[in-house]
């Protein structure tokens, strides 16, 4: 069989033998995912190693390894083999391995040398999967540091090759796809028309004006099942519709039901397949002339409701709508109806999901390679990474220091999200164990209930329930299936040893689930039977008719962050006991000391505390000079700078020590701006309140003295040469600089207000910072009212004096008002009576 990219097969393998690296632009239809592996497997430079391919998808990866079987007249698991989660068909003959994403991360994870492997192939790497890119950057480093022979091919359809070739530093190549006209058609929908029965509309039209199989691409099974009841329904109302077979392909449908839907259809039947995006670009399906495409995807998005990143639907980038277009022109022209309007513009490119998902899974397997500074595309957001890294501390997979611990690499090994492994590895073997792996299913899950209930517990016994072969209107019976089935898989990757239990007491559900929501177990309000105060010191509430009123602790796993309390969105009952026997630790009593804002003084109390929850608060005896000293300087941090005793004279000198800093910053003078002042204040602050009860209590002069002391004796004398608070005039006199910063932190053009008198026979304009910086002249009367402003003396003597002499000599008769100021004497006098 001839494919497009067939033609490029021998410059790949030249590139290669030559440059570890390459980068290879195919379109979808062009071969590349099948072609490639098959064409390397015998170069020289593989010596005998396996090639590793990333696919992103499980269906992909399945009908990638049977295809490049089927070429080489062989089962899957000889010389083509795949993994993927859950599943595996590979032997000691395997040459070329298809893989998923977090299979390739446990590779490397495992093996960083990658014994055994001579290339990986990163395909599909426009989709921009977290997993993918964190494979790519822990593959670099693996490359750079272990392994110079290792390839590395990075094959994309549509994402931008040159800045991917230019961050990998490795050859563009570029293949030409199998391609045929496709017209376009916008579909939109009508008013208040549901998805399912717009595409009817689509698909319905499509078959009576078109030849061949159509595809239709919706955001999700959900979506898929309503259509197919939509079409199955149109099809028996419809005349000459018997030949028609509607299909489903997603990634969890069984191996035997992907198979059919890849194959052609029996006897030339028409078909309909509803697929969700895995047949943008991974998958090949023959037959199709016809797209219908809805423009929605389920893609990941962190959702800070319940702490994980969510498949949302959402709108398609440009480039998945022109690819899932060309799904129609693989064999003929085709036709491809569009479910917006045209005028609806769509975003070039699909956004990387590192910069929208939830990033506790890669902080830990970071953490795990011990190496941060990895090179990402797209480096992951600082504010994300620090907030997992937060996370998994009270997960207990990383230590203080951010090493992981053996928790955390135990966590790792379950490749789920860290908190669903820290609640499964936390529950003891039996029963207990074997809920933990239902609580998963169903977290994982959609919600596999109709009706509005904020427990876990409703949800369990409707799982419960449809094991005793009985569901309730009030329960999707499809989805119900689908968690009873990962559940199933958890219990055999675990280990829980024996069935789910037969009924579940009242705290257990959330006994479990406080292991894998530690942040968010909360104790109820002691004033407020509706709201809860929860273990990272927010606060939720919970709805007027929730199930969970008057239980005095919960675990709120997932909430609805508003502008005041988060709402419980979904929680259980947890029981007291079992947070003591869990986490003794965190169930402290000790002597605190706080700041009371309205008494301005300090309040010591005895304080029992879960976390951030305060469970009991007694007055104690005699305040902690220790604890009395920190509780000042964290009043400090909530007061601001301000309430501490401050001189103008000192406010000048920071003024000048900050000035000086950005006017001449080769002098490493340390910052004193509010920020670092605050960020530093442990260090400077805290020791002066030593002994004290009170901030007013501090001494002007010792405030004075601490910030001085930042300066080293060399800085200050500089401070006092280029920046001095006082200069020397014509006058004889010395008078004060005003130094200045503006609100940007950045300094103002320092002040010299005088009388201009005293600056008789000077000609140019101040300066400072060894005559780098002009001092701003406010020129004064003899009564210090203001003249003039100028950063230039001499046009002032030049220009404006001649006015100003005229002016001010009738008033000011005392004082001089020569006709030349340059050969004046300057004078700070009037002149002695009778001259």
């Amino acid at each position: 069989m001839d494919f497009p990219i067939t033609a490029l097969l021998p410059e790949i393998q030249r590139s290669l033998a030559a440059h570890p690296r390459l980068v290879l632009e195919a379109p979808p239809g062009a071969g590349k995912t099948t072609q490639v592996p098959l064409a390397l497997r015998d170069a020289p430079w593989l010596a005998g190693r396996k090639i590793v391919m990333l696919e992103p998808r499980r269906v992909a990866a399945r009908s990638a390894a049977m295809f490049m079987a089927r070429q080489l007249g062989e089962e899957v698991g000889g010389t083509v083999g795949y993994r993927i989660r859950f599943e595996h068909r590979v032997s000691a003959a395997t040459r070329i391995e298809v893989v998923t994403e977090g299979i390739l991360t446990r590779m490397i994870q495992d093996d960083p040398e990658l014994a055994g492997v001579g290339a990986l192939l990163f395909d599909e790497f426009h989709e921009r999967h977290l997993a993918g890119d964190l494979g790519l950057a822990l593959a670099l480093d693996v490359q750079s540091a272990l392994r110079k022979d290792l390839r590395l091919v990075v094959m994309s359809a549509t994402l931008d090759g040159e800045r991917l070739a230019a961050f990998l530093d490795a050859p563009r190549l570029s293949s030409a796809g199998r391609s045929h006209p496709v017209a376009i058609e916008h579909f939109p929908a009508r008013r208040d028309e549901a998805l399912e029965a717009q595409l009817r509309r689509a698909v319905e039209q499509a078959l009576a004006r078109h030849p061949g199989d159509v595809l239709a691409f919706l955001p999700g099974r959900r979506e898929i099942a309503r259509a197919e009841a939509a079409l199955q329904q149109a099809l028996t109302e419809g005349a000459g519709r018997e030949g028609v077979d509607i299909l489903q392909l997603h990634g969890d449908l069984p191996v035997e039901q992907q198979a059919r839907v890849l194959q052609p259809g029996p006897d030339g039947r028409r078909r309909v397949v509803l697929a969700t995006n895995v047949a943008e670009s991974s998958v090949t399906l023959p037959g199709v002339r016809v797209v219908v495409d809805s423009g929605l995807a389920r893609e990941p998005r962190y959702d800070p409701n319940s702490g994980f990143s969510r498949l949302d639907a959402v709108t398609v980038s440009q480039a998945s709508a022109d690819q899932r277009a060309g799904r129609a022109g693989r064999v003929a022209e085709g036709w491809s109806y569009r479910l917006w309007p045209a005028s609806q513009r769509l975003e070039p490119q699909r956004r990387p999901e590192i910069a929208q998902v939830e990033l506790a899974g890669l902080a830990l397997e970071l953490a795990a390679w011990g190496d941060a500074g990895l090179r990402f595309l797209d480096p992951p957001p600082p504010g994300a990474l620090a907030a997992a890294r937060e996370l998994l501390q009270r997960l207990d997979a990383l230590g203080a220091d951010g090493t992981i611990t053996s928790m955390g690499r135990r966590m790792l090994a379950l490749g789920t999200h860290p908190r669903l492994a820290a609640m499964l590895l936390a529950a003891p073997e039996g029963e207990v164990r074997a809920l933990a792996c239902d609580l998963a299913a169903l977290v994982e899950a959609r919600d596999p209930l109709r009706t509005r209930s904020d427990g876990w517990r409703e949800r369990w016994l409707a799982l419960a329930a449809f094991r005793d072969g009985r569901v309730s209107g009030e329960a999707h019976r499809g989805a119900l299936a689908t968690i009873d089935a990962a559940a199933r898989q958890w219990r055999r990757r675990v280990g829980a040893g024996g069935p789910p239990p037969a009924s579940l007491p009242a705290h257990l559900a959330g006994d479990v689930l406080a292991h894998a929501f530690p942040d968010r177990i909360g104790r109820v309000h002691p004033r407020d039977p509706q709201r809860y105060v929860l273990a990272n010191g927010r606060m939720a509430r919970l709805a007027d008719d929730s199930g969970l009123r008057g239980e005095p602790w919960i675990v709120a796993s997932e909430l609805r962050f508003e502008h005041r309390d988060s709402l419980v969105l979904r929680g259980a009952p947890v029981d007291e006991a079992h947070l003591r026997r869990a986490w003794p630790a965190r169930f402290l009593e000790r002597d605190e000391v706080r700041w009371d804002a309205e008494r301005r003084a300090l309040v010591a109390e005895r304080v029992a505390r879960f976390d951030g929850i305060v469970l009991d608060v007694r007055p104690a005896g005699r305040v902690d000079p220790a604890l009395a000293a920190q509780a000042l300087t964290d009043a400090v941090a909530a007061l601001g700078l301000d309430a501490l005793p401050w001189s103008d004279e000192l406010r000048q000198w920071r003024a000048r020590v900050q000035s000086l800093r950005a006017w001449a910053p080769d002098l490493g003078l340390p910052d004193l701006s509010d920020a670092a002042l605050m960020a530093t204040r442990e260090d400077w602050l805290r020791p002066l309140f030593e002994g004290a009860s009170r901030i007013d209590a501090l001494p002007a002069q010792a405030l004075s003295d601490a910030l001085r002391a930042r300066l080293a004796w060399e800085q200050r004398r500089q401070l006092d040469a280029l920046a001095p608070a006082r200069i020397r005039v014509p006058s004889g006199m010395e008078r004060g600089i005003a130094y200045a910063l503006g609100h940007d932190g950045e300094p103002e053009p320092p002040v010299l207000a005088i009388k201009l008198q005293e600056l008789f026979g000077l000609g140019e304009t101040p300066a400072i910072v060894d005559g780098r910086v002009p001092l701003t002249l406010h020129l004064l009367s003899p009564a210090g009212r203001p003249l003039q402003v100028t950063r230039d003396l001499r046009s002032f003597w030049e220009r404006t004096w001649p006015e100003v002499r005229r002016e001010m000599k009738g008033r000011y008769p005392r004082h001089p008002w020569p006709e030349d100021p340059w050969n004046a004497a300057a004078t700070h006098r009037a002149k002695p009576r009778g001259t």
